[in-house]
């Protein structure tokens, strides 16, 4: 499975196309389909690998796991849904009831 195969997977699931992602994501067209073909630059490949939340060994097929870790409590982390944002009320929210409603 190629870097591109691996992207266009993981686009589905959350029913982007690859030109939605390369918009999202501030690439230029075509820049994800030449991923079929070639290596994809560190940059570039960090800036996909951070948009699903994935490792860029992941991508690069070093590593079967899809999805990275997080932790609540990071405030440096945005936490996402289906491709948006949770808001900090909900995150809030989440925390409360992972402490036992406290």
């Amino acid at each position: 499975m190629t870097p591109f195969d691996r992207l266009k997977k993981l686009a589905d699931k959350q029913g982007l196309s690859i030109n939605d992602v390369e918009e999202k994501v501030g690439l230029g067209k075509n820049t994800l389909y030449s991923w079929k073909k070639k290596i994809p630059s560190g940059a570039n490949l960090t800036k996909i690998a951070d948009f699903f939340n994935v490792s860029t060994d992941y991508l690069l097929g070093r590593d079967t796991k899809e999805t990275k870790t997080a932790d609540l409590a990071d405030e440096d982390t945005v936490f996402t849904y289906e491709g948006r944002q949770i808001p900090p009320e909900d995150l809030e929210y989440m925390k409360r009831l992972l402490r036992g409603g406290k």
